[in-house]
């Protein structure tokens, strides 16, 4: 995507010009930083070794989350520096020696400090709902009735019926970063004691994870639609296309179900995904079938759509309404996670669709040179 590769100056008082800032470089120097051995103390002894980012992080931060905070370099840089701290509470079998700093006092500030700021601003966009326990319940049926089957959006539309091949494997990469290790927060949230919530959180998490057998795995279903198009299976491949909206949803995820006081809000957040997800992997399926791709490689979108409408009902009736029913004071917590999640799926959406058409009109602009240039030659 290319969306990196431009230097930002900035001023100090209005006045005096800094030096610019070059968020690539400091991206590069933060991967370095988590490869250190003993990061802490390194960083204690040669505290210029993080020098780049350091300033890089303060500059991010203020041209994301003050003013109108209409940067979006610096929202990227942000939220990909969150992802590869948060990144490392799961393993995937990969090498060890990247785990080396999961317990890094410095990655925990640096995180701290980031969420701090991104948490802040996101609360500033929304109103919270204050509801008593009842109206809650009213609220979260209102809004899963309404969610469950909205009318196509006109980005539903152009998905199916004008995405191209190359805007389907913008599509799959996008998607990947989550679609891999699909359901991983979700993990997150199932210790403590027994109950019927806790053991229908459970069992969904069971489901998503095929029952403890890997072809059923609903990452194991993504597997096959990259496999059909040649496209690269390891987790993470397509990192670098991935907008910040889209990382910033994940890294929310990790927040919500990292906090235990934030539990209801993520519930929240994961009822309306559960909820929601049949209308919109429903415009996925059609434009798979449209562009001619196989059964297997369009199942992920028709499990989706199939299992998904039963997990929405037991998030709703089996765990949203009883913790509503729990937790009366905090009820509003729960519904104020939908909203947020929805908030935030809209905006990843809105990124991903753009890419997707960006992916579109270069593959037309090509073709068109490529016709032009043998018309030429003839």
């Amino acid at each position: 995507m290319g969306i990196l590769t431009m230097e930002i100056s900035i001023t100090q008082n209005q006045e005096k010009a800094l030096p610019p800032i070059h968020l690539p470089k400091a991206e590069e120097q933060f991967k370095t930083l988590l490869a250190i051995d003993e990061l802490d103390q390194e960083l204690k002894e040669r505290p210029v070794l993080a020098k780049e980012f350091e300033k890089a992080l303060e500059f991010s931060l203020e041209a994301a989350y003050a003013g109108d905070a209409s940067d979006d370099y610096a929202h990227l840089f942000l939220q990909r520096v969150l992802y590869r701290i948060n990144r490392l509470k799961f393993f995937w079998y990969d090498d060890f020696s990247n785990y080396k700093n999961e317990s890094s006092d410095y990655l925990r500030t640096i995180r701290q400090r980031i969420e701090a700021a991104w948490q802040s601003w996101e609360l500033s966009q929304m109103e919270f709902p204050v509801l008593d326990g009842g109206a809650v319940s009213d609220a979260l049926r209102r809004r899963a009735e309404f969610d469950v089957a909205p009318a196509p959006s006109a980005q539903d539309m152009y998905f199916r019926q004008q995405m191209g091949v190359p805007g389907y494997r913008r599509l799959l990469e996008i998607a990947s970063l989550d679609g891999l290790v699909e359901a991983s927060q979700l993990s997150r949230t199932l210790g403590g004691v027994g109950n019927k919530i806790h053991s229908m959180m459970t069992r969904l998490l069971v489901e998503e994870y095929g029952g403890g057998r890997l072809s059923r795995k609903h990452s194991s279903f993504f597997k096959l639609m990259l496999d059909e198009l040649d496209m690269n299976t390891t987790p993470e491949a397509y990192f670098e296309v991935v907008p910040w909206e889209v990382l910033a949803t994940i890294n929310h995820s990790f927040l919500l179900s990292e906090r235990k006081q934030l539990y209801l809000r993520y519930v929240g957040g994961l009822l309306y995904t559960e909820i929601s997800v049949p209308a919109a992997f429903e415009s996925y399926r059609i434009a798979a079938e449209r562009l001619g791709m196989s059964q297997a490689a369009r199942g992920y979108w028709e499990l989706h759509i199939k299992e998904d409408e039963r997990h929405g009902r037991w998030m709703l009736n089996d765990i949203a309404l009883p913790l509503a029913e729990m937790y009366p004071a905090q009820a509003s917590e729960i519904v104020f996670g939908y909203d947020q999640q929805k908030f935030m799926s809209a905006r990843a959406g809105k990124a991903t669709a753009e890419a997707v058409k960006r992916a579109d009109y270069a593959d037309r602009i090509l073709s068109a040179r490529t016709l032009t240039s043998f018309e030429a030659a003839a």
